[in-house]
């Protein structure tokens, strides 16, 4: 049974070795995504289970020599998993890949955040390595059972194999023929900066859907169509940057930073030059403020940004972050955005997470 408090405050002793560790998980990584998602194709594929489990092993043995042993305790369980695959006592199934996925992610965030020095408690590792052998001592029968719920306690959502069907489109608001018609025209607006990039495709749609359904998840306290025109809006600033800036893909200059931090005001101002928006321009004018203080441009704290800004502001970073590990497929980055968000309580209000989640939830769970 793993060690509970070496799996909730992981002790480093050498943080040079921690790194070294950090560089060679970034450099498996890639081929054991690869490989799994091969599998995902060819389960029966011995070659390419033999070599997912030499991959976990040489993390697993890495991880060691570099004295990273929350890392060790991660790795052991999926490895013993693996080995029965490779004997062929069980089958590799979607459910193991999506556990050896979720145990890959954990290890990259637990690594992050020890590097860091930030806390790990908020990743469950108790729960994940826990789940991990009991899947790995599990008969076969049970197995997928056991996987279920280990992913289920680890992310709070049931398995994500199945959702792989892009969201329908958010149903259009109703609303009076002038506000209609701001609507299309705001809406053309997004249209045109999604088209700047191949990787925006679809991002107005996925986040006015996500905005409109956490809005309601808690009550409906914000009024939906400011909220409508504030994802429409929120980011046509970033058209007046150069897409040299906004679509960098290096580290960002200090003057890239700045010219980036005026989008904001940009849009939330063609939304206050327009009668009936007011409310949107606020949200517009805030989504990049934080609770803690530490947001831009004014700095603002919790109790003085709006209720759809702070919807806004994690709306937009689950996308984003779900863009930027697109390349790991659907499954992986929603696993990691889902992570992420629910990990940065400084960034985002608390008191949306939970209606967040429980849209999320039903998202992965209606496929």
């Amino acid at each position: 049974m793993a060690d509970l408090i070496a799996l909730l405050q992981p002790r480093i002793t050498d943080r040079e070795s921690l790194q070294e560790f950090i560089e060679d998980l970034q450099d498996q990584v890639p081929g054991i995504e690869r490989d799994i998602a091969a599998l995902r194709k060819e389960p029966t594929d011995r070659a390419l289970i033999a070599r997912l489990f030499r991959s976990l092993h040489t993390i697993k043995g890495d991880a060691a020599i570099c004295k990273v042993d929350v890392a060790v305790m991660i790795c052991h369980p999926i490895e013993s998993l693996l080995a029965r695959c490779r004997e062929g006592e069980i089958a590799f199934t979607n459910l193991i890949a999506e556990a050896t996925l979720l145990a890959l992610d954990r290890l990259e965030l637990t690594v992050e955040a020890l590097s860091a020095g930030r806390t790990v408690e908020h990743l469950k590792l108790p729960e994940l390595v826990g789940g991990l052998e009991g899947m790995a001592a599990a008969p076969a029968a049970e197995l997928a059972a056991r996987a279920a719920r280990t992913i289920e306690a680890v992310t709070g959502f049931r398995p994500l194999h199945t959702a792989s069907e892009p969201l329908p489109a958010a149903p259009p608001a109703a609303a009076p023929a002038d506000l209609a018609a701001d609507l299309r025209f705001f809406r053309e607006l997004a249209l045109q900066f999604e088209s700047r990039s191949p990787l925006f495709k679809g991002r107005t749609d996925r986040i006015l859907r996500l905005a409109l359904d956490t809005n309601i998840a808690a009550g409906s306290p914000v009024d939906p169509l400011q909220l409508e025109a504030a994802v429409y809006l929120h980011d046509v600033g970033m058209m007046f940057t150069p897409e040299s800036v906004w679509l960098k893909v290096g580290k960002l200059s200090d003057e890239d930073k700045r010219q980036l931090r005026e989008h904001p005001g940009q849009g939330a101002g063609l939304l206050a030059r327009m009668s009936g928006w007011e409310v949107a321009a606020e949200m517009v004018a805030q989504h990049h403020e934080m609770p803690d203080g530490g947001g831009y441009p004014a700095g603002l704290k919790a109790a003085t940004i709006c209720p759809g800004a702070k919807i806004l502001a994690i709306v937009d970073a689950f996308e984003a972050v779900t863009l930027k590990h697109s390349h790991r497929g659907q499954t992986r980055s929603l696993v990691r955005a889902i992570a992420e968000i629910n990990a940065c309580d400084n960034q985002f209000a608390t008191e949306w997470i939970e209606p967040f989640n429980s849209v999320i939830r039903k998202m992965v769970e209606t496929g």
